[in-house]
């Protein structure tokens, strides 16, 4: 039988730098597209020879809804000549609104893609701007009604909490708004200021101000309590799903399950090897090879506790030990005493789990296992 991986592919154009992305993504560089789907085919080509089916494909950027329809027909295509992909796959692709024409979506949904993900972010104009978005709201809503004509019924919203300026009301009015277009997923992300950013800059200046963590803290507790109102689940840190609709791709990320990385600057994961493609994206067209780094045991055990605690479920212990071939109470038991003792980690029917409090400090969970 064969063994199930993901496959992840990056799409690095994008129409401008949004203010707060260290993504490798370029604007500008449409002249590329062609080579660069040509490039990506080689590469799966290369990749192709293991013995395993793909049970999840994601396609990030960047900005994927840039490709002109032919180049994401033929790259979907040859992705698929490549790769055994199991009947009931996961196919998921980002979208911008703003950039999403309905030929491109019903490209997707001809050639087995079968999620979306569309980086709303926020209803405010003034936050879209402030974050160099492209798009306003009603081209959010809009993108979404394009999906459900092509065919889409499992949607996510990306939103971001946290920004210069945003208020507790402007969090409360974005998740309405992105209620009433009732997606199956959403996606709430607290804003990580990236060194070297346009976002760092303006806050390192003084120009922007961040929110202080209580209000910050506060519109993380209005997302979860909204949510749940409404029959989403909190199944990960930043992520809420109606049943049946957690993204598997990224739930597998977090359970350690080995993926095959394609791209200028996509990241693999297979054995106990790492590696990322060049992020320079001429560097990639040219064929500079991958970075490549092994894992040790030590490391893979931390790696899954740092992943697997970002998930509502926890870590499970049973495949903890399949993994490592030892428990997590003989590798972290000692280190756990404390955590446990405080109310941030738990057992519960066999998995170790971040409590309500212990998912607001979980950095320093983290550091306590180190």
């Amino acid at each position: 039988m064969k063994k199930e991986i993901g496959l992840y592919v990056h799409i690095p154009f994008c129409v401008r730098k949004c203010a707060y992305c260290d993504f490798a993504s370029f604007a500008g560089r449409e002249q590329d597209e062609a080579a660069y789907v040509d490039a990506v085919l080689r590469e799966a080509e290369k990749r192709s020879q293991m013995d395993a089916s793909i049970a999840t494909l994601y396609i990030g950027g960047g900005t994927p809804s840039l490709l002109p329809p032919a180049l994401m027909e033929k790259l979907l295509t040859g992705i698929r000549n490549c790769f055994d992909f199991l009947s009931d796959a996961e196919c998921s692709c980002e979208c911008n609104p703003g950039t999403v024409a309905q030929a491109f979506l019903d490209t997707l949904r001809r050639n087995g893609v079968n999620r979306l993900s569309f980086g709303a972010q926020a209803a405010q104009p003034h936050l879209l701007s402030l974050l160099g978005r492209i798009h306003t709201w009603e081209q959010a809503e809009e993108s979404v009604r394009m999906a459900r004509q092509a065919g889409f019924e499992n949607i996510n919203l990306d939103l971001m909490l946290g920004l210069p300026t945003q208020t507790l009301s402007d969090v409360g009015e974005t998740l309405q708004k992105a209620l009433a277009l009732e997606p199956t997923h959403l996606s709430c992300y607290g804003l990580i200021v990236e060194e070297g950013t346009k976002m760092c800059r303006m806050v390192e200046s003084g120009a922007w101000t961040l929110p202080d963590e209580d209000t910050e803290r506060d519109m993380y507790e209005l997302c979860r309590e909204t949510l749940a109102q409404h029959g989403y689940k909190q199944y990960e840190i930043s992520n809420f799903a109606r049943p049946g609709f957690a993204c598997r791709h990224n739930a597998d990320c977090w359970k350690r399950k080995e993926y095959i990385g394609l791209g200028s600057a996509a990241c693999g994961f297979l054995g106990s090897v790492r590696y990322q493609n060049p992020p320079d994206l001429s560097d990639y067209l040219t064929g500079k090879p991958a970075e490549e780094t092994v894992i040790s045991p030590e490391e893979a055990r931390f790696e899954s506790m740092m992943l697997g605690l970002r998930m509502t479920e926890g870590v499970s212990d049973a495949a903890f030990r399949k993994m490592h071939g030892t428990s997590i109470n003989d590798v972290f038991g000692k280190q756990l005493e404390k955590p446990i003792r405080l109310g941030l980690v738990e057992w519960q029917n066999g998995f170790l789990r971040l409590t309500r409090k212990g998912m607001d400090v979980q950095n320093s969970v983290l550091v306590e296992l180190l």
